[in-house]
């Protein structure tokens, strides 16, 4: 385990960083949610995403109610230090409407190209 200072993380003004999830095994993008410092400390910790609702304004694990966790593979912060990508492996869909992933409305495809998928 890498020892990382958080405090090098350049936080909004809400005290949030957004976070990229990204399934290690197909490179899906799964999900974009929200991390504030106690998140990501908790994510490090024990190794599953946790994120902070901005809705409910909580911290939420993962899966601890639905068993879908997401096991982290590594967080890595892009050159500005101010979103992360999270690699994961998942336990079942990332999405609360139980599909693999959250991005599953197309808004614009390349004439003649389909795709079913974003990737990295």
């Amino acid at each position: 385990m890498i020892d990382f200072d958080i405090s090098t993380l350049k936080f909004d003004e809400k005290g949030l960083i957004p976070a990229i999830v990204v399934d290690a095994t197909t490179k899906d993008v799964l999900t974009l949610a929200y991390m504030n410092k106690e998140s990501l400390r908790i994510s490090m910790e024990k190794e599953l995403t946790c994120f902070y609702s901005r809705s409910r304004r909580q911290l939420w694990l993962k899966g601890e109610t639905s068993g879908n966790y997401q096991h982290i593979v590594s967080i890595t912060a892009d050159c500005d230090r101010d979103a992360l990508v999270v690699l994961v492996n998942k336990d079942g869909p990332a999405c609360h409407l139980g599909t693999d992933s959250c991005f599953t409305n197309p808004v614009f495809e390349e004439e003649g190209r389909q795709l079913h998928h974003l990737s990295v």
